[in-house]
Formats: structure tokens, C-alpha cells, sequence
């Protein structure tokens, strides 16, 4: 099972910078939120690829038309938050009010219930896990926040599973489908998404991809998008993470969808044998 996904957001939403953080400061930088998304769905399309679009309610808001023409294409559309915040960084309160809007924003302009999440950053760590207590009293039925592996910011390496499981809390359950890794010199390595994906090169991706039963994807526009402004005020390493293998990204993407069958996450939902799968308790 492979699994393909986007979060739509804008270029500049880079986590943990202060000069891209409020809704305010995102006023300063140019959109290119419709080229990318237009070259993404081009390339679905041609490819006749199934994926699952984790949009912010802030790019509903600020642009419908984007989210729209998602769904009237066909695609599952779930949601990536409303202000793109790190939940780490939230109360639980501020976290169910910006979930609230988020699912709003969407569903009025779907018509349609929004049953999937993922925090921004993979923000759901051992220390906030009641983000999942909320996720389940705003009827989200699947989550796709669980990186299980140290991260800069988010990742829940003590989690246990990198495949589907169910994260029962309270006496209910979430589904969850958390980022899958590699085993290479003792370590986790992810490589189905963001730098990680820009950084490695296609040949290593190809047999990565093709040696995993289980892998899910987190693709950004702004991962295919070399003519992207860059972000000054981020320091040297962040800027190499965030820009090296721009150019060669949406390449990469093309190949892997001529070499590998993907789907997106309802149907991922239904075709789990959820009956087998392991049991989280949090």
C-alpha cells in the first residue's frame, strides 16, 4: 500500500521562523499557491493517480477557487489545520478552535464531512497527545500526524509501529496512518516526503519505495517549486533543508508515479484489515 498525499500550503509556511509565523506576516510574500497546485493536478491527471489533498482552512478562506477545483476533480480533500501552528505550541483550547474553523472553512466550500487530519509539522507528540481526545470530539475518523522517529520539531519516535494502527483513547478509536521509515546503521530514515525526498536521489527513492509494503507520502507545492522566493531570515542549515533538490523534486515524482501504483487514504481506510491492526493505547 502506497499512499499519496499533499499538504496544501504556501511556500512561505516554514515552521518555526518567526518572520513566516502569523496570518499577518504571510500578507508580506507573493501567492504561488495556484501554479503549484495546477502542476500537481496536471500531473495526477495524466497519470491517473488517486491522492488525498490536506488543505489549511486558511487557504480555503483565502483562496476557495484552489480548494474547490480540488474536489471537482474528485480528489479526498481532509485537513492540514487552519493556521498551519505547531499543536506542541498550542493549549488544547486554542488547538479545538483552530480545528473548528478549519473543518468549517472546507466543508463550505466541499459540502462534504471532513474526516482526516494531519498537524502541521507532524506536531502530535508523546507530551500533547490529547490532540487526539479533540480530533475525535470534532469527528475526525482518521489521523495522518504520527511521525515515528525524532524530528526537529513534532515526531513521536516512542510510538512503536510505522503501519496503520488504531489509536484507541478513551474508549474510542482513530486510524491511524503514520509516516513509514527505513532501517539504515541503527537509525529511522524517512524518505516518502519534504526534504527528505528532495534530498535523497531517485535510485535510492525507487528501491525504498519498492522494498516497502506500506508507505505514506507528504508532499508540498512548494517541494516542486525552484523559482520560490527564498525565506532570508532563515539560518544556513534551515535554508539548505528547505531549498536544496527543488529542481529535481518534481521529476523525481513523475518517474515514481510511472513505476508504482498509489491511492489516497479512503481508500487506504477501506482496504486495511483493521481487525489486525495494532492496537494504540495513549
Amino acid at each position: 500500500m502506497k499512499v499519496l498525499t499533499f499538504d496544501i500550503e504556501e511556500w512561505f509556511h516554514i515552521l518555526d521562523e518567526p518572520s513566516t509565523k502569523t496570518e499577518k506576516q504571510w500578507e508580506n510574500y507573493e501567492s504561488r499557491i495556484h501554479l503549484n497546485v495546477d502542476r500537481i493536478l496536471e500531473l495526477l491527471e495524466t497519470k491517473k493517480q488517486k491522492a488525498t489533498f490536506f488543505c489549511l482552512g486558511w487557504i480555503a478562506k483565502k483562496y476557495p477557487e484552489v480548494i474547490r477545483k480540488i474536489d471537482d476533480m474528485g480528489y479526498e480533500i481532509a485537513t492540514h489545520s487552519n493556521l498551519h501552528q505547531l499543536v506542541y505550541e498550542q493549549t488544547r483550547e486554542e488547538f479545538k478552535t483552530d480545528l473548528e474553523n478549519s473543518i468549517k472553512l472546507i466543508e463550505d466550500i466541499t459540502g462534504k464531512k471532513i474526516r482526516v487530519y494531519r498537524a502541521p509539522g507532524f506536531s502530535i507528540k508523546e507530551e500533547n497527545k490529547w490532540a487526539f481526545e479533540v480530533l475525535i470530539e470534532n469527528g475526525i475518523e482518521v489521523d495522518c500526524s504520527i511521525f515515528p522517529a525524532e524530528r526537529s520539531h513534532g515526531g513521536f519516535p516512542d510510538f512503536g509501529t510505522a503501519e496503520p494502527a488504531l489509536i484507541k483513547v478513551n474508549g474510542k478509536y482513530v486510524k491511524e496512518f503514520p509516516i513509514n521509515f527505513q532501517h539504515m546503521f541503527g537509525k529511522k530514515l524517512i524518505f516518502s516526503g519534504g526534504g527528505y525526498f528532495r534530498f535523497l536521489p531517485y535510485w535510492y527513492l525507487k528501491r525504498a519505495f519498492g522494498s516497502s509494503s506500506y508507505v505514506m507520502t507528504y508532499f508540498h507545492p512548494r517541494d516542486f517549486d525552484p523559482k520560490q522566493p527564498m525565506i532570508e531570515n532563515l539560518p544556513l542549515h534551515r535554508k539548505f533543508k528547505s531549498y536544496y533538490g527543488l529542481k529535481g523534486a518534481f521529476s523525481k515524482l513523475e518517474k515514481l508515479l510511472c513505476s508504482f501504483d498509489f491511492t489516497d487514504v479512503r481508500t487506504a481506510v477501506d482496504t486495511t484489515d483493521w481487525q489486525k491492526a495494532k492496537i494504540m493505547t495513549l
